[in-house]
Protein backbone atom coordinates (compact mmCIF):
# COMPACT_ATOMS: atom_id res chain seq x y z
CA UNK A 1 0.00 0.00 0.00
CA UNK A 2 1.26 3.22 -1.01
CA UNK A 3 2.01 6.00 2.00
CA UNK A 4 -0.03 8.72 2.19
CA UNK A 5 1.99 12.20 1.92
CA UNK A 6 1.79 14.56 4.49
CA UNK A 7 0.13 17.28 3.98
CA UNK A 8 0.42 19.98 6.81
CA UNK A 9 3.33 22.67 7.75
CA UNK A 10 5.23 22.21 10.85
CA UNK A 11 3.11 23.92 13.46
CA UNK A 12 3.69 27.31 14.89
CA UNK A 13 6.64 27.13 17.47
CA UNK A 14 5.11 27.20 21.01
CA UNK A 15 1.56 25.74 20.29
CA UNK A 16 0.13 23.92 23.35
CA UNK A 17 -0.78 20.46 23.11
CA UNK A 18 -3.13 18.78 21.29
CA UNK A 19 -6.90 19.50 21.74
CA UNK A 20 -9.50 16.40 21.57
CA UNK A 21 -12.69 17.51 19.51
CA UNK A 22 -15.04 15.32 17.93
CA UNK A 23 -15.76 17.59 15.13
CA UNK A 24 -13.94 20.91 13.53
CA UNK A 25 -15.56 23.28 10.82
CA UNK A 26 -13.74 25.37 8.73
CA UNK A 27 -16.10 28.05 8.07
CA UNK A 28 -18.64 29.66 9.86
CA UNK A 29 -21.11 30.81 7.05
CA UNK A 30 -24.47 29.20 6.11
CA UNK A 31 -23.38 26.30 5.73
CA UNK A 32 -20.54 25.69 8.13
CA UNK A 33 -23.63 26.92 11.21
CA UNK A 34 -26.22 24.79 9.82
CA UNK A 35 -24.05 21.71 9.64
CA UNK A 36 -22.77 22.46 13.30
CA UNK A 37 -26.80 22.19 14.11
CA UNK A 38 -26.88 19.01 12.56
CA UNK A 39 -23.66 17.42 13.91
CA UNK A 40 -24.77 19.02 17.97
CA UNK A 41 -28.21 17.39 17.11
CA UNK A 42 -26.48 14.38 16.78
CA UNK A 43 -24.84 14.51 20.36
CA UNK A 44 -21.42 15.57 18.76
CA UNK A 45 -19.14 18.28 19.79
CA UNK A 46 -18.15 20.92 17.68
CA UNK A 47 -15.84 23.47 17.43
CA UNK A 48 -16.63 25.99 14.41
CA UNK A 49 -13.69 28.43 13.50
CA UNK A 50 -14.53 31.67 10.91
CA UNK A 51 -12.00 33.93 9.34
CA UNK A 52 -14.40 37.17 9.79
CA UNK A 53 -16.06 39.02 12.83
CA UNK A 54 -19.01 37.87 14.36
CA UNK A 55 -21.28 39.19 12.05
CA UNK A 56 -23.41 39.60 15.02
CA UNK A 57 -21.62 42.66 16.12
CA UNK A 58 -19.48 43.99 13.22
CA UNK A 59 -20.68 46.90 11.63
CA UNK A 60 -19.52 45.75 7.73
CA UNK A 61 -19.36 42.17 6.78
CA UNK A 62 -17.39 41.55 3.53
CA UNK A 63 -18.24 39.55 1.00
CA UNK A 64 -21.00 37.65 -0.71
CA UNK A 65 -23.88 39.27 -2.21
CA UNK A 66 -26.61 40.64 -0.16
CA UNK A 67 -29.62 38.90 -1.21
CA UNK A 68 -30.57 35.28 -1.43
CA UNK A 69 -33.10 32.82 -3.07
CA UNK A 70 -33.92 30.57 -0.51
CA UNK A 71 -36.14 27.39 -1.97
CA UNK A 72 -37.47 24.04 -1.27
CA UNK A 73 -34.06 22.19 -0.63
CA UNK A 74 -33.04 24.76 1.62
CA UNK A 75 -35.96 24.53 3.72
CA UNK A 76 -36.07 20.99 3.77
CA UNK A 77 -32.74 21.20 5.20
CA UNK A 78 -33.92 24.19 7.98
CA UNK A 79 -37.19 22.45 8.88
CA UNK A 80 -34.97 19.15 9.81
CA UNK A 81 -33.30 21.54 12.46
CA UNK A 82 -36.30 23.13 13.66
CA UNK A 83 -35.92 26.75 12.25
CA UNK A 84 -37.84 27.01 8.97
CA UNK A 85 -40.70 28.94 10.72
CA UNK A 86 -38.10 31.49 12.38
CA UNK A 87 -36.19 31.40 8.54
CA UNK A 88 -40.05 32.52 6.79
CA UNK A 89 -40.20 35.36 9.04
CA UNK A 90 -37.16 36.69 7.23
CA UNK A 91 -38.18 36.07 3.70
CA UNK A 92 -40.42 37.79 1.17
CA UNK A 93 -42.26 35.22 -1.46
CA UNK A 94 -41.24 36.07 -5.05
CA UNK A 95 -44.29 34.01 -7.14
CA UNK A 96 -42.62 34.67 -10.40
CA UNK A 97 -40.31 37.17 -12.39
CA UNK A 98 -41.36 40.08 -13.30
CA UNK A 99 -39.46 41.33 -17.02
CA UNK A 100 -39.01 44.80 -17.77
CA UNK A 101 -38.99 45.19 -21.53
CA UNK A 102 -36.78 47.15 -23.34
CA UNK A 103 -40.07 49.13 -25.00
CA UNK A 104 -41.11 49.70 -21.41
CA UNK A 105 -43.98 47.13 -21.22
CA UNK A 106 -43.87 44.96 -17.43
CA UNK A 107 -45.22 41.03 -18.00
CA UNK A 108 -45.12 38.70 -15.32
CA UNK A 109 -43.59 34.72 -15.56
CA UNK A 110 -44.77 32.61 -12.44
CA UNK A 111 -41.76 30.55 -11.52
CA UNK A 112 -44.52 27.83 -10.99
CA UNK A 113 -48.00 26.54 -10.22
CA UNK A 114 -50.49 29.13 -7.97
CA UNK A 115 -49.11 29.35 -4.53
CA UNK A 116 -45.32 28.27 -5.69
CA UNK A 117 -43.06 30.58 -4.49
CA UNK A 118 -39.33 31.52 -3.98
CA UNK A 119 -37.89 33.55 -1.03
CA UNK A 120 -35.90 36.62 -1.07
CA UNK A 121 -33.80 36.54 2.03
CA UNK A 122 -30.82 38.42 3.50
CA UNK A 123 -28.07 36.58 3.60
CA UNK A 124 -26.54 39.04 6.85
CA UNK A 125 -29.83 37.99 8.29
CA UNK A 126 -30.06 34.58 7.80
CA UNK A 127 -26.37 33.99 8.55
CA UNK A 128 -26.98 36.03 12.06
CA UNK A 129 -30.21 33.38 12.79
CA UNK A 130 -27.84 30.26 12.05
CA UNK A 131 -25.14 31.56 14.20
CA UNK A 132 -27.45 32.35 17.04
CA UNK A 133 -29.05 28.93 17.01
CA UNK A 134 -25.68 26.96 16.94
CA UNK A 135 -24.03 29.40 19.21
CA UNK A 136 -27.08 28.35 21.97
CA UNK A 137 -26.23 24.92 21.77
CA UNK A 138 -24.42 23.42 24.24
CA UNK A 139 -22.55 21.66 22.22
CA UNK A 140 -21.31 24.17 19.66
CA UNK A 141 -18.13 26.48 20.35
CA UNK A 142 -18.31 29.43 17.67
CA UNK A 143 -14.67 30.98 16.95
CA UNK A 144 -14.62 34.08 15.37
CA UNK A 145 -11.36 36.40 13.91
CA UNK A 146 -9.50 32.83 13.23
CA UNK A 147 -6.34 32.62 11.42
CA UNK A 148 -5.91 29.41 10.68
CA UNK A 149 -1.76 28.30 10.58
CA UNK A 150 -1.71 24.71 9.66
CA UNK A 151 -4.11 21.46 8.36
CA UNK A 152 -2.34 18.18 9.01
CA UNK A 153 -4.70 16.00 6.94
CA UNK A 154 -3.54 12.80 8.33
CA UNK A 155 -4.22 14.08 11.41
CA UNK A 156 -6.94 15.66 11.17
CA UNK A 157 -5.11 18.27 13.05
CA UNK A 158 -5.72 22.16 12.75
CA UNK A 159 -3.44 24.75 14.42
CA UNK A 160 -5.05 28.33 14.68
CA UNK A 161 -5.37 31.38 16.73
CA UNK A 162 -7.83 34.39 17.21
CA UNK A 163 -6.54 37.16 15.24
CA UNK A 164 -5.07 39.70 18.35
CA UNK A 165 -4.18 36.52 20.30
CA UNK A 166 -0.65 35.15 20.20
CA UNK A 167 -1.72 31.92 21.79
CA UNK A 168 -1.28 29.25 19.23
CA UNK A 169 -4.15 26.09 19.42
CA UNK A 170 -4.12 22.47 17.94
CA UNK A 171 -7.32 20.62 17.23
CA UNK A 172 -7.54 17.50 16.77
CA UNK A 173 -10.64 16.50 14.90
CA UNK A 174 -12.81 13.01 14.32
CA UNK A 175 -14.14 15.08 11.63
CA UNK A 176 -12.98 17.90 10.14
CA UNK A 177 -15.31 19.91 7.42
CA UNK A 178 -14.12 22.51 4.91
CA UNK A 179 -17.12 24.95 5.07
CA UNK A 180 -14.65 27.70 3.94
CA UNK A 181 -15.93 28.96 0.78
CA UNK A 182 -15.12 29.03 -2.49
CA UNK A 183 -11.28 29.69 -2.18
CA UNK A 184 -11.17 27.12 1.17
CA UNK A 185 -8.39 26.48 2.74
CA UNK A 186 -8.94 23.29 3.40
CA UNK A 187 -9.42 22.42 -0.30
CA UNK A 188 -6.46 24.14 -0.97
CA UNK A 189 -4.81 21.39 1.65
CA UNK A 190 -6.85 18.70 -0.76
CA UNK A 191 -5.15 20.14 -4.20
CA UNK A 192 -1.56 19.40 -2.51
CA UNK A 193 -2.59 15.75 -2.55
CA UNK A 194 -1.51 13.23 -4.97
CA UNK A 195 -3.88 13.03 -8.28
CA UNK A 196 -6.37 15.57 -6.71
CA UNK A 197 -8.39 17.06 -9.78
CA UNK A 198 -9.48 20.50 -9.22
CA UNK A 199 -10.44 23.32 -11.92
CA UNK A 200 -11.98 26.72 -11.55
CA UNK A 201 -13.45 28.84 -14.44
CA UNK A 202 -14.43 32.73 -14.12
CA UNK A 203 -17.69 34.38 -15.85
CA UNK A 204 -16.69 37.54 -18.45
CA UNK A 205 -19.25 38.95 -16.76
CA UNK A 206 -19.30 40.95 -13.29
CA UNK A 207 -21.61 42.09 -11.25
CA UNK A 208 -22.37 45.21 -9.44
CA UNK A 209 -25.02 45.58 -6.42
CA UNK A 210 -27.08 48.78 -5.95
CA UNK A 211 -30.21 49.61 -3.60
CA UNK A 212 -33.23 50.89 -4.58
CA UNK A 213 -35.37 53.26 -1.71
CA UNK A 214 -38.80 52.59 -0.60
CA UNK A 215 -41.11 54.85 -1.18
CA UNK A 216 -41.48 57.81 0.83
CA UNK A 217 -44.28 56.58 3.03
CA UNK A 218 -41.81 53.01 3.86
CA UNK A 219 -43.38 50.87 0.80
CA UNK A 220 -41.73 49.29 -1.72
CA UNK A 221 -41.56 51.29 -5.28
CA UNK A 222 -41.70 48.09 -7.19
CA UNK A 223 -44.09 45.43 -7.05
CA UNK A 224 -42.72 43.05 -4.07
CA UNK A 225 -43.77 39.71 -4.77
CA UNK A 226 -41.19 38.94 -8.25
CA UNK A 227 -37.86 38.96 -9.39
CA UNK A 228 -37.83 41.82 -11.55
CA UNK A 229 -35.65 41.24 -14.14
CA UNK A 230 -34.59 43.94 -17.05
CA UNK A 231 -33.06 41.17 -19.62
CA UNK A 232 -30.94 42.93 -22.55
CA UNK A 233 -29.46 40.21 -24.21
CA UNK A 234 -25.93 40.35 -23.33
CA UNK A 235 -26.22 42.02 -19.78
CA UNK A 236 -29.73 42.30 -17.32
CA UNK A 237 -30.55 44.02 -13.99
CA UNK A 238 -32.22 42.05 -11.56
CA UNK A 239 -34.20 43.46 -7.89
CA UNK A 240 -34.96 40.86 -5.43
CA UNK A 241 -37.16 43.06 -2.34
CA UNK A 242 -35.97 43.27 1.12
CA UNK A 243 -38.54 43.49 4.44
CA UNK A 244 -37.12 47.23 4.59
CA UNK A 245 -39.01 48.47 1.83
CA UNK A 246 -36.19 48.66 -0.31
CA UNK A 247 -35.13 46.24 -3.74
CA UNK A 248 -31.54 44.79 -4.16
CA UNK A 249 -30.32 45.01 -7.86
CA UNK A 250 -27.70 43.72 -9.24
CA UNK A 251 -25.81 44.78 -12.37
CA UNK A 252 -24.28 42.23 -14.61
CA UNK A 253 -22.08 43.07 -17.40
CA UNK A 254 -19.06 42.37 -19.10
CA UNK A 255 -15.70 42.98 -17.37
CA UNK A 256 -14.46 44.89 -20.89
CA UNK A 257 -15.95 45.40 -24.31
CA UNK A 258 -18.25 48.61 -26.01
CA UNK A 259 -21.10 47.91 -22.96
CA UNK A 260 -19.02 46.61 -19.76
CA UNK A 261 -18.20 47.76 -16.61
CA UNK A 262 -14.35 48.52 -18.18
CA UNK A 263 -16.63 51.69 -20.14
CA UNK A 264 -18.43 53.00 -17.88
CA UNK A 265 -15.70 55.53 -16.65
CA UNK A 266 -17.86 58.48 -14.81
CA UNK A 267 -21.12 59.19 -13.08
CA UNK A 268 -22.64 60.68 -16.31
CA UNK A 269 -21.90 57.89 -18.82
CA UNK A 270 -23.69 55.72 -15.76
CA UNK A 271 -26.52 57.73 -15.64
CA UNK A 272 -27.25 57.90 -19.57
CA UNK A 273 -26.29 53.94 -19.54
CA UNK A 274 -29.39 53.25 -16.87
CA UNK A 275 -31.75 55.58 -18.40
CA UNK A 276 -31.30 54.19 -22.17
CA UNK A 277 -31.46 51.02 -21.03
CA UNK A 278 -33.28 50.38 -17.18
CA UNK A 279 -35.22 54.00 -17.27
CA UNK A 280 -37.95 52.90 -15.21
CA UNK A 281 -35.02 51.43 -12.40
CA UNK A 282 -33.35 54.20 -13.28
CA UNK A 283 -35.75 56.92 -12.16
CA UNK A 284 -36.39 55.07 -8.92
CA UNK A 285 -32.22 55.13 -8.40
CA UNK A 286 -31.71 59.12 -7.14
CA UNK A 287 -28.43 58.37 -6.01
CA UNK A 288 -27.51 55.88 -8.32
CA UNK A 289 -23.50 58.05 -9.35
CA UNK A 290 -22.67 58.05 -6.03
CA UNK A 291 -23.83 54.40 -4.86
CA UNK A 292 -22.22 53.00 -8.25
CA UNK A 293 -18.97 54.88 -8.10
CA UNK A 294 -18.85 53.47 -4.30
CA UNK A 295 -19.69 49.36 -4.87
CA UNK A 296 -17.25 47.12 -5.96
CA UNK A 297 -17.59 45.10 -8.81
CA UNK A 298 -17.61 41.82 -8.18
CA UNK A 299 -16.49 38.60 -9.90
CA UNK A 300 -18.05 35.11 -10.15
CA UNK A 301 -16.49 31.77 -10.33
CA UNK A 302 -17.48 28.03 -10.91
CA UNK A 303 -15.16 25.78 -8.97
CA UNK A 304 -14.98 21.99 -9.28
CA UNK A 305 -13.14 19.17 -7.42
CA UNK A 306 -12.36 15.15 -6.74
CA UNK A 307 -12.96 13.92 -4.44
CA UNK A 308 -14.51 16.25 -1.82
CA UNK A 309 -12.76 14.06 1.27
CA UNK A 310 -9.49 13.21 1.88
CA UNK A 311 -9.13 9.54 3.55
CA UNK A 312 -11.94 9.25 6.53
CA UNK A 313 -11.77 12.43 8.67
CA UNK A 314 -11.52 15.17 5.55
CA UNK A 315 -14.67 16.53 4.12
CA UNK A 316 -15.57 19.43 1.83
CA UNK A 317 -19.27 21.02 1.71
CA UNK A 318 -20.63 24.02 0.32
CA UNK A 319 -18.71 26.87 -2.24
CA UNK A 320 -15.63 25.19 -1.10
CA UNK A 321 -16.77 21.79 -2.80
CA UNK A 322 -18.84 23.13 -5.64
CA UNK A 323 -18.94 27.16 -5.96
CA UNK A 324 -21.54 27.93 -9.00
CA UNK A 325 -22.40 31.00 -10.47
CA UNK A 326 -25.89 32.18 -8.96
CA UNK A 327 -28.20 31.97 -11.88
CA UNK A 328 -30.44 29.62 -11.12
CA UNK A 329 -30.50 30.66 -7.18
CA UNK A 330 -29.07 27.67 -6.22
CA UNK A 331 -25.61 27.96 -3.93
CA UNK A 332 -27.09 28.54 -1.05
CA UNK A 333 -29.93 25.70 -1.12
CA UNK A 334 -27.55 23.15 -2.69
CA UNK A 335 -25.12 23.66 0.25
CA UNK A 336 -27.71 23.36 2.52
CA UNK A 337 -29.10 20.05 0.81
CA UNK A 338 -25.31 18.85 1.46
CA UNK A 339 -25.74 19.52 5.49
CA UNK A 340 -29.00 17.52 4.95
CA UNK A 341 -27.64 14.74 3.02
CA UNK A 342 -24.50 14.33 5.06
CA UNK A 343 -26.36 14.05 8.39
CA UNK A 344 -28.78 11.62 6.28
CA UNK A 345 -25.86 9.29 5.50
CA UNK A 346 -24.58 9.71 9.33
CA UNK A 347 -28.23 8.54 10.50
CA UNK A 348 -28.43 5.76 7.50
CA UNK A 349 -24.96 4.29 8.68
CA UNK A 350 -24.01 5.37 11.97
CA UNK A 351 -20.87 7.17 13.32
CA UNK A 352 -19.03 3.74 13.44
CA UNK A 353 -19.24 4.32 9.85
CA UNK A 354 -17.62 7.63 9.12
CA UNK A 355 -15.02 6.33 6.60
CA UNK A 356 -18.26 5.01 4.75
CA UNK A 357 -20.20 7.98 4.93
CA UNK A 358 -17.47 10.49 3.65
CA UNK A 359 -16.48 8.23 0.72
CA UNK A 360 -20.54 8.06 0.02
CA UNK A 361 -21.44 11.53 0.05
CA UNK A 362 -18.52 12.69 -1.98
CA UNK A 363 -19.28 10.07 -4.66
CA UNK A 364 -22.91 10.61 -4.57
CA UNK A 365 -23.31 14.33 -4.43
CA UNK A 366 -20.63 15.33 -6.93
CA UNK A 367 -22.66 14.25 -9.72
CA UNK A 368 -25.82 16.62 -8.93
CA UNK A 369 -23.50 19.20 -8.10
CA UNK A 370 -22.27 19.25 -11.32
CA UNK A 371 -25.61 19.18 -13.14
CA UNK A 372 -27.00 22.29 -11.28
CA UNK A 373 -23.60 24.28 -11.89
CA UNK A 374 -24.43 23.50 -15.71
CA UNK A 375 -28.00 24.39 -15.04
CA UNK A 376 -26.70 27.48 -13.84
CA UNK A 377 -24.46 28.57 -16.58
CA UNK A 378 -27.47 28.11 -18.98
CA UNK A 379 -30.15 30.20 -17.11
CA UNK A 380 -27.75 32.82 -17.18
CA UNK A 381 -28.66 33.00 -20.84
CA UNK A 382 -32.28 32.22 -20.11
CA UNK A 383 -32.96 34.98 -17.90
CA UNK A 384 -30.45 37.43 -19.90
CA UNK A 385 -31.85 37.09 -23.72
CA UNK A 386 -34.41 34.42 -23.81
CA UNK A 387 -37.42 35.49 -21.25
CA UNK A 388 -38.49 37.62 -24.01
CA UNK A 389 -38.21 35.34 -27.25
CA UNK A 390 -41.81 33.83 -28.07
CA UNK A 391 -40.81 30.30 -28.39
CA UNK A 392 -39.63 30.13 -24.90
CA UNK A 393 -42.94 32.39 -23.28
CA UNK A 394 -44.84 29.53 -25.24
CA UNK A 395 -43.15 26.76 -23.98
CA UNK A 396 -43.79 27.86 -20.52
CA UNK A 397 -47.32 28.47 -21.26
CA UNK A 398 -47.76 24.97 -22.40
CA UNK A 399 -45.61 23.17 -19.81
CA UNK A 400 -48.04 24.82 -17.07
CA UNK A 401 -50.96 23.28 -19.00
CA UNK A 402 -49.54 20.21 -19.31
CA UNK A 403 -48.76 20.24 -15.35
CA UNK A 404 -51.62 21.50 -14.30
CA UNK A 405 -53.26 18.84 -15.74
CA UNK A 406 -50.58 16.11 -15.24
CA UNK A 407 -49.06 16.90 -11.90
CA UNK A 408 -47.95 13.81 -10.77
CA UNK A 409 -46.88 12.85 -14.49
CA UNK A 410 -44.77 16.33 -15.88
CA UNK A 411 -43.30 18.77 -13.94
CA UNK A 412 -41.34 21.42 -15.55
CA UNK A 413 -37.38 21.34 -14.91
CA UNK A 414 -37.37 24.65 -13.03
CA UNK A 415 -40.70 22.95 -10.81
CA UNK A 416 -37.97 20.13 -9.63
CA UNK A 417 -35.36 22.06 -9.00
CA UNK A 418 -36.79 25.07 -6.94
CA UNK A 419 -40.02 23.56 -5.33
CA UNK A 420 -38.98 19.72 -4.91
CA UNK A 421 -36.02 17.32 -3.11
CA UNK A 422 -35.79 15.19 -6.55
CA UNK A 423 -31.59 15.07 -6.76
CA UNK A 424 -30.71 17.24 -9.41
CA UNK A 425 -28.97 15.13 -12.21
CA UNK A 426 -32.31 13.08 -11.91
CA UNK A 427 -34.43 15.84 -12.11
CA UNK A 428 -32.31 16.89 -15.48
CA UNK A 429 -32.42 13.64 -16.95
CA UNK A 430 -36.50 13.47 -15.90
CA UNK A 431 -36.68 16.74 -18.20
CA UNK A 432 -34.60 15.68 -21.28
CA UNK A 433 -37.38 12.58 -21.47
CA UNK A 434 -40.20 15.62 -20.60
CA UNK A 435 -38.69 17.48 -23.40
CA UNK A 436 -39.31 14.56 -25.76
CA UNK A 437 -42.63 14.40 -24.96
CA UNK A 438 -43.25 17.97 -25.34
CA UNK A 439 -41.51 18.13 -28.69
CA UNK A 440 -44.11 15.96 -29.85
CA UNK A 441 -47.17 17.78 -28.12
CA UNK A 442 -46.22 20.87 -30.21
CA UNK A 443 -45.80 18.67 -33.25
CA UNK A 444 -49.26 17.26 -32.44
CA UNK A 445 -51.18 20.29 -31.06
CA UNK A 446 -49.50 23.35 -33.12
CA UNK A 447 -47.93 26.10 -32.41
CA UNK A 448 -51.76 28.14 -32.10
CA UNK A 449 -53.29 25.02 -29.68
CA UNK A 450 -55.90 25.48 -27.35
CA UNK A 451 -55.48 23.89 -24.01
CA UNK A 452 -58.01 21.26 -25.41
CA UNK A 453 -55.68 20.06 -28.17
CA UNK A 454 -52.31 20.25 -25.82
CA UNK A 455 -54.52 18.23 -22.96
CA UNK A 456 -55.31 15.44 -26.22
CA UNK A 457 -52.01 15.32 -27.35
CA UNK A 458 -50.30 15.30 -23.87
CA UNK A 459 -53.00 12.38 -22.76
CA UNK A 460 -51.77 10.50 -25.71
CA UNK A 461 -48.20 10.90 -25.10
CA UNK A 462 -48.84 10.48 -21.51
CA UNK A 463 -51.13 7.61 -21.36
CA UNK A 464 -54.36 8.79 -21.11
CA UNK A 465 -56.21 8.05 -24.54
CA UNK A 466 -59.35 10.29 -23.38
CA UNK A 467 -61.40 12.07 -24.70
CA UNK A 468 -60.58 15.87 -24.14
CA UNK A 469 -64.33 17.13 -23.35
CA UNK A 470 -63.60 14.77 -20.63
CA UNK A 471 -60.96 16.50 -18.29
Amino acid sequence: MATRRRTNTEPARGAGEVEQAHHVIIGGGLAGSLMALFLARRGYRVDVLERRPDPRTAEVVEGRSINLALSERGLNALRAVGLEHEVRALCLPMHGRIVHDADGAVSRQPYGQPGQHINSISRRALNELLIRAADAHPQVRMHFDVEIEALDLDEAVVTWRTRGDDARRRTRARLLIGADGAFSQVRAALQRTPRYNYSQSFLDYGYKELTLPPNADGGHALSPDGLHIWPRHDYMLIALPNLDGTFTCTLFLPWEGETSFDSLKDGRGVRAFFEANFPDAAALLPDLEEQFAGNPVGSMVTISCDPWHYGDRVVLIGDAAHAIVPFYGQGMNAAFEDCFELDRLFAQLGAESQAEVVRRFSSERKRHADAIRDLAHANFVEMRSRVVKQDYLLRRQVEQVVQLLFPNRFVPLYSMISFTTIPYADAVERARRQNEAMDRIARGAGLSASAAGIAWAARRLLGRDEDPDRS
